[in-house]
């Protein structure tokens, strides 16, 4: 395989970075959201997915870097905590995840500039 294969890989990722090609994740403080997320209030948003499936969308997203730790766990309300070791101002410096009333929610936490 010569160069045909890598001229097409490098194809491929110039039109997927080109905006209107490739789709966009939605985005609050430069934080990912899952696909149809629901704006709930000020960085708040209802999760389209389970609290176990959002949990595991955002291990795919944030890897081993971004530090976890639970921050409730009763019978009414579970969350975690997602930490931005790269956070500025402006940005996203904390995720809450959270299942309340049988809903996946996200509370961004940005840091103030």
């Amino acid at each position: 395989m010569g160069p045909v294969p890598r001229y097409k890989a490098a194809l491929a990722a110039v039109f997927l970075s080109l905006p209107g090609i490739a789709p966009a994740a939605e985005k609050t403080g430069g934080a990912i959201l899952p696909d149809d997320s629901a704006k709930i209030g000020e960085n708040r948003f209802r999760s389209p997915k389970s609290y176990e499936e959002t949990l595991k969308f955002y291990r795919g997203v944030y890897g081993p870097r971004y530090t976890r730790r639970p921050i409730a766990d009763t019978p009414a309300v579970k969350a975690v905590h997602i930490e931005n070791p790269d956070a500025k101002p402006g940005q996203w410096e904390g995720l809450n995840v959270y299942e309340l009333k049988n809903e996946a929610r996200i509370f961004v936490l940005v840091r103030k500039r």
